[in-house]
């Protein structure tokens, strides 16, 4: 949630940060703004979409090659224009931008309220610009100084950018618990919240670490410090995307062209980690920690929406194959409840972004108790990478529509062959049952473009559905979390109600909402407890609900059974759920286009949840 743009160097920056800020708006925003420096700071700011700022500030001066450009999701104070970044201190010397939430701003802002200064926003951000220029006025010293000041009477988490008309060849930026990165051109600087805006001028970029300063001065060396004043030595790094993969490629929405990159995402996963011919499963990420993951008397997998019904998955993995407890947790609920985290436990984090707040609080407790940390991600330099012990990146390249789907089939695929290495390791499988598993595991992308082909039959059965105001979604075993995506899938993008539940629980409770109006999605595939679900089938039926089931292909006792049938190749249990869900993925999106929503920003929705 929430972007942030900065460009010093020898080009016009307003170009650069407004491709920035497009190549950001699938974070998530409300309102959007740039500052320019040009002799004075110029600042434009607009509630609604980054095409509105630019109408604003068509005809108006928007020269400079300093400046900083922001998109704001709404944290303290409504989506407005006078809320939206960046803000001015009181002499109109400095702007800011920020990521994050100052959680003593109210104290902070009162303080300075005595002192003289007046506030136009209601936001936490323009009390830490006015707190700087304050410090910089009253200690006089230079802007970092103040800067480096100002953070250490802060609390809370912050992503920051700012520049001065005082010091005009010069931007300072910082971070704790939001991410930022610079990127190193040729004689120019960039900064973003992420390497998105950054990929198209340059490959070479340094993450800041929590706490850390960067001092980006026109003509000099990238100079980094913390707030204990200690100089750092930037580490550079080698960006791994294309601009290609932050194209549309063709399809109308990101959302789709995701969808249709499962097969490559999942096989760039298994690469040089799955060798089938010779029944080898090697994770080099976590090589040195694979003999704590084996003996691990209890595994705990924490993670956040899509993420969370992907670590469901694992533990289903973890406990079938090699025989381990899990516990799946939500990471917002993991960080206040005082878990028991012993130091034998290994700590799963799962992240599609590496920057979820909950998530990286959650490293922070179990660091604090001792456990091991292993993390799945995919965004290579991101926080959770960095913080865990060890872990394995997706390497499903950017993910660019919020509502996550290429994300949950590579999670679900790391968490397979982690399940599988460390059922090897325990001799909890047969030598026969492994190389049966990896074998299939092997030809899944193969399977899911044989479902992709039947994108239009999915697309005539959402053009049936898309005026339904709620649904279920039904699965029992490793399908169970399947259901729970698929609903998920449904309400983030179409803003339909749906429900995803164990197909057993249904006569615990949702049998009362059954009726000829309420669509029932079923998967009903051959593995697994087949006959149950079958009986979960007849029993919605038999109260006129309309079914639309996921069934096995040429699975004809399911087939007379149901109003709308999805067949999915024949596949291993374990493996259903990368094949189960790709229909629930296509379903989705069709009624979510045909109900005209914005697919890949649905409203109230960020990309990335930097903030509780």
């Amino acid at each position: 949630m929430c972007g942030i743009v900065g460009y010093i160097g020898p080009k016009e920056a307003y170009p650069i940060l407004m491709k920035g800020l497009h190549r950001l708006e699938y974070r998530g925003y409300d309102s959007a703004g740039v500052a320019l420096m040009d002799q004075e700071i110029k600042l434009y700011k607009q509630k609604g979409k980054v095409s509105e700022l630019e109408a604003f500030v068509k005809g108006k001066d928007v020269k400079g090659t300093v400046g900083i450009a922001h998109t704001r999701w709404a944290t303290h104070g409504e989506p407005s224009q006078i809320n939206a970044h960046p803000h001015f201190s009181e002499t109109k010397t400095l702007a800011i931008i920020h990521n994050g939430i100052i959680e003593n701003y109210s104290v902070i802002r009162e303080e300075l309220k005595r002192r003289g200064y007046h506030f136009s926003s209601d936001t936490d951000t323009e009390v830490l610009v006015h707190l700087i220029e304050d410090i910089k006025f009253n200690e006089k010293v230079p802007l970092e100084e103040a800067v480096r000041i100002a953070l250490t009477q802060v609390v809370g988490a912050y992503a920051i950018v700012i520049m001065s008309k005082l010091s005009p060849n010069k931007l300072i930026a910082a971070r704790k618990g939001s991410p930022l990165v610079v990127g190193i051109g040729n004689e120019e600087f960039f900064i973003a919240s992420d390497a998105t805006p950054i990929v198209e001028y340059t490959k070479d970029v340094v993450y800041l670490d929590d706490e850390e300063i960067a001092i980006v001065e026109r003509d000099k060396e990238l100079s980094i410090i913390d707030i204990r004043k200690e100089t750092k030595t930037p580490y550079v790094q080698k960006l791994e995307m294309s601009l290609s993969e932050l194209e549309k490629g063709g399809y109308d929405h990101f959302m789709l062209k995701e969808i249709f990159e499962q097969p490559r995402a999942i096989k760039d996963s298994m690469r040089g980690r799955l060798n089938a011919p010779l029944g080898i499963v090697k994770l080099g990420g976590i090589i040195d920690y694979e003999q704590k993951l084996a003996k691990a008397k209890r595994i705990l997998i924490t993670a956040c929406g899509t993420s969370w019904h992907a670590g469901l998955v694992g533990e289903y993995l973890f406990e079938d194959l090699a025989r381990i407890p899990v516990e799946v947790e939500y990471a917002s609920e993991f960080r206040y409840r005082n878990p028991v985290i012993y130091e034998d436990d290994v700590v799963l984090v799962i992240s599609q972004s590496g920057e979820t707040a909950d998530s990286l609080a959650a490293i922070d407790i179990a660091k604090r108790n001792g456990a091991t940390i292993l993390g799945i991600c995919n965004v290579v330099g991101s926080s959770i990478p960095r913080q865990t012990h060890a872990g394995v990146y997706t390497h499903a390249g950017p993910e660019i529509g919020v509502a996550s789907t290429k994300a949950f089939t590579a999670q679900v695929t790391i968490l397979t062959l982690m399940a599988l290495r460390a059922a090897q390791l325990r001799n909890t499988i047969s030598t026969t049952r492994f190389n049966q598993l990896i074998n299939e595991l092997d030809i899944i992308p193969e399977k899911i473009e044989a479902i992709l082909r039947q994108n239009d039959k999915i697309k005539k059965i959402a053009a049936k559905f898309k005026d339904s105001r709620n649904f279920l979604y039904l699965g029992r075993g490793y399908n169970f979390p399947v259901a729970l995506e698929g609903a998920l899938k449904l309400k983030e993008i179409s803003y339909i109600h749906a429900e995803g539940y164990p197909a057993a629980e249904m006569k615990h409770g949702p049998i009362a909402l059954i009726d000829k109006e309420m669509p029932i999605v079923f998967i009903a595939t051959r593995r697994g407890m087949y006959e149950k679900v079958i009986t979960n089938i007849q029993e919605v039926k038999a109260r006129n609900g309309v079914i639309i089931a996921i069934a096995t292909k040429g699975d004809k006792e399911v087939a007379k059974m149901v109003d709308y049938l999805i067949e999915i190749p024949d596949a291993d249990e374990v493996l259903v759920p990368l094949l189960a869900v790709i229909p629930l993925q296509l379903l989705s999106y069709y009624i979510a286009v045909m109900l005209k929503r914005n697919v890949d920003q649905p409203r109230n929705l960020a990309k990335s949840v930097t903030v509780e």
